[in-house]
């Protein structure tokens, strides 16, 4: 074993250990006050668990990215928010980065990578869809763009301090005259309304912004005008749809977990539930359910690793792959509890409710398979 895969190991016993043990408290206490503690925040930024991907050079721990989804797996197996928090943080820095000047860098890259300030990708419009057809519009004057539009469903949009925001040169259509900004938090002209209360994922905040006329300095702008969309789909949403087809797995593996126990302690007409052909069946259907998706997820992770062209095909493959997984695992994970798994004293119940979201996280189901299709058939070739 190498030095390299002995830390790794020693990782994933820490992180798996801090699951187990204050993971639980905090998702406890999240699901208690449908709010993230702040001490969450620092408890994790703290551990280094922001800062898993980013290079070393930039105070991260540079672990590569097929081998940061081992981590990521065993986070999310915790509580919805927590590796929401995690995922997040591991991979807002790379859009920003792709496309940042040394300055810009600097300014935001390096204290996003460090936890010292929190960054919400902001692409979601509720009037709009895949991006392509943002409404969101700026018009420049001077030195600064003078913003109007809204987003909804925008991720930690009402804790952050920036928002890693995408919109268009007023008077453009489709991928041309897309602009990536960074917006204050705290600028003028924007008002910032906290969402309601989800089915799960409880204590992750969304919101819906409205601008009208918020200034924005162009200094703040990422890549050239007419980039913007280059920056979200192509820095950010390819490995982040790898990474959440990991989360998957992740929450499909706690899902299976208490499954499992539950099977072997439950017992019924003198037996217990796991020397029950269906039920065993059902476990088994998971497991290999699971490896399936895990591998498919960490081979779209090694190719968007090597450049290949493919790459975001087969993230969206992995993301298709591991939702539908999650789905049936939860479902029979759930049916194997029987009537006392639906109460919200047993921890399948937070565990169902959370793999909803998984399906709308980075493009619906009917989007990735828009993006596996043009693959297939070679548009664009």
């Amino acid at each position: 074993m190498t030095a390299d895969e002995a830390q790794l190991g020693a990782l994933l016993e820490e992180v798996e250990a801090f699951v187990r043990g204050p993971g639980e408290k905090y998702a406890a206490e999240i699901e208690r006050t449908r709010a993230v503690p702040e001490r969450l925040w620092e408890d994790l930024r703290d551990r280094g668990y922001l800062r898993l991907a980013a290079p070393q050079e930039y105070g991260g721990r540079g672990i590569p990215f097929s081998r940061y989804l081992e981590v990521l797996e065993l986070v999310s197996m915790s509580h919805a928010s927590v590796r929401m928090i995690v995922h997040v943080c591991n991979g807002v820095w790379r859009s920003m980065d792709r496309f940042a000047t040394d300055e810009q860098r600097k300014k935001f890259v390096l204290p996003q990578v460090a936890g010292d300030i929190r960054v919400a990708f902001t692409l979601t419009e509720p009037t709009a869809g895949t991006g392509a057809d943002l409404r969101s519009s700026v018009t420049r004057e001077g030195d600064t763009y003078l913003l109007s539009g809204e987003k909804h469903l925008i991720t930690f949009g009402v804790s952050c301090d920036y928002w890693l925001l995408f919109a268009r040169l007023e008077g453009t259509a489709g991928r041309d005259g897309t602009v990536a900004l960074l917006v204050d938090r705290h600028a003028p002209g924007v008002t910032v309304e906290a969402m309601p209360g989800t089915m799960g994922v409880r204590g992750t905040d969304h919101a819906r912004l409205l601008f009208d006329r918020t200034p924005v300095p162009v200094a703040n702008r990422l890549g050239d005008e007419g980039r913007g969309l280059e920056v979200a789909l192509g820095g950010f949403l390819t490995p982040s749809r790898i990474a959440v087809a990991m989360t998957c797995v992740g929450l499909a593996r706690r899902a299976q977990e208490l499954a499992t126990e539950h099977a072997r302690t439950r017992r019924t007409f003198g037996k217990p539930l796991a020397s029950r052909q269906a039920i065993a069946f059902a476990l088994a259907e998971n497991a290999a359910d699971l490896e399936a998706a895990r591998q498919l997820t960490l081979y779209a992770a090694r190719r968007w690793e090597l450049g290949d062209e493919r790459a975001a095909a087969l993230s969206s493959m992995a993301k298709l792959t591991a939702v539908d997984m999650l789905t049936r695992v939860t479902d029979k994970a759930l049916q194997v509890h029987g009537g006392i798994g639906y109460w919200e004293s047993s921890p399948i119940e937070r565990v169902y409710r959370d793999a909803r979201a998984q399906r709308f996280e980075e493009g619906t189901n009917e989007i990735q398979k828009t993006v596996i299709a043009r693959d297939v058939l070679g548009a664009g070739r």
